[in-house]
């Protein structure tokens, strides 16, 4: 398939988040909309009219009418996490570039038929985690570097975030509640994020265990809301990180990295409280000073402005990948996120025992 300098994007599924991603394809130099598919055709309709689509884009009643379209190069599937393995699959062997909502799927195994297609078909994969796109993120890891004269220095504690506060009836009705349709619930939806920062601040090392704390709550399906969870690394450092995410919290998207030499806070790491400048603030050398009656230091604030959304800007990552050929370092981020959301689920099946990676 011709790799064309402007990518031609089909977003499979109308879920509340693709109208986010639809924004972001319109907003991409590089990238643009083609075509919408739902599982009827008056849902693409509405979409297309709530979203105020060109008439340039095709709508379809059906998601492999979508896939049948040769003028399609990539597809973003907001699907329900039980539908990914076969649409995604069904999207790479049509050539199809995949851009997957998180959680990319159920348990590895799927993961890795999906990723199996792509690699086999040669198409790019990625999966939505938009705040790794974000230039505040590549910020952070320069601090997080042990060879940056500012270093924080050996990570060795970890805590992070991830917690909403629902709308009426979400926890009823809505998709990520339901064990037929993302049967993870807030382990796949929110905890992906946490697990995801946690091994981005190790470098993508997977921890050598992880231990679901019982405190998890679930609902009568045994979906879960609740969990807090830890993860540990013995090589090359002790490290230890720990994970709080929940359907039934105020908001909260916070990221504490404590190293050696110095900590580094961030308060919207998932969502920036602004859309064009996000911040956050670190701390070197800090000591108490006598009497222990304050600090000798303040935190320094840091802003980093983006010209693009982090959502454009993941759009506009992920079609410079579809034109210069696929990049495995995506796929392997997932693959490594997933492989802990499994090992956390083992630990809750075995009463909360340590599991080892």
């Amino acid at each position: 398939m011709a790799k064309p300098e402007t990518v031609r994007f089909a977003i499979m599924g109308c879920a509340h988040i693709a109208r986010k991603v639809a924004r972001a394809i319109a907003l991409a130099p590089n990238a643009t909309l083609c075509a919408v598919a739902s599982r009827s055709l008056q849902k693409a309709q509405t979409f297309a009219a709530q979203n105020a689509l060109p008439d340039t884009v095709a709508l379809y009643g059906s998601y492999q009418e979508l896939l049948d379209d040769p003028t399609v190069d990539a597809v973003y599937l907001p699907l329900p996490t039980s539908l990914h393995v076969r649409w995604a699959v069904a999207a790479a062997a049509r050539r199809k570039h995949v851009l997957l909502e998180k959680p990319a799927a159920l348990d590895a195994a799927e993961l890795e038929r999906i990723l199996e297609a792509c690699e086999s078909n040669g198409v790019q994969f990625m999966d939505g985690s938009m705040w790794l796109h974000h230039p505040r993120t590549s910020h952070m890891k320069q601090l997080l570097s042990l060879s940056h004269s500012g270093s924080i220095g050996n990570i060795q504690f970890i805590h992070s975030t991830s917690t909403m506060q629902t709308r009426a009836g979400f926890l009823e009705s809505n998709i990520r509640v339901k064990a037929d349709l993302d049967g993870l619930g807030a382990l796949g939806d929110l905890a992906w994020y946490c697990i995801g920062a946690s091994l981005w601040a190790k470098g993508y090392q997977l921890p050598a265990t992880v231990t679901a704390l019982p405190d998890v709550t679930r609902n009568a399906a045994g979906v879960i809301l609740s969990i807090t969870a830890s993860l540990h690394w013995d090589q090359p450092d002790q490290t230890v990180a720990t994970i709080h995410c929940s359907f039934l919290s105020h908001t909260s998207m916070d990221l504490a990295i404590c190293g050696s030499n110095g900590s580094l806070h961030v308060r919207d790491f998932i969502i920036p409280y602004q859309e064009h400048v996000a911040s956050f603030d670190f701390t070197f050398g800090a000591k108490f000073v006598d009497l222990h009656i304050g600090w000798n230091v303040k935190p320094e604030e840091v802003h980093v402005a983006n010209v693009l959304p982090q959502e454009a800007l993941m759009v506009q990552e992920f079609a410079s990948l579809v034109a210069t050929g696929p990049d495995n370092k995506w796929p392997q981020i997932t693959r490594k996120t997933q492989l802990v959301v499994d090992a956390l689920n083992k630990s809750l099946d075995l009463g909360c025992k340590p599991v080892s990676l």
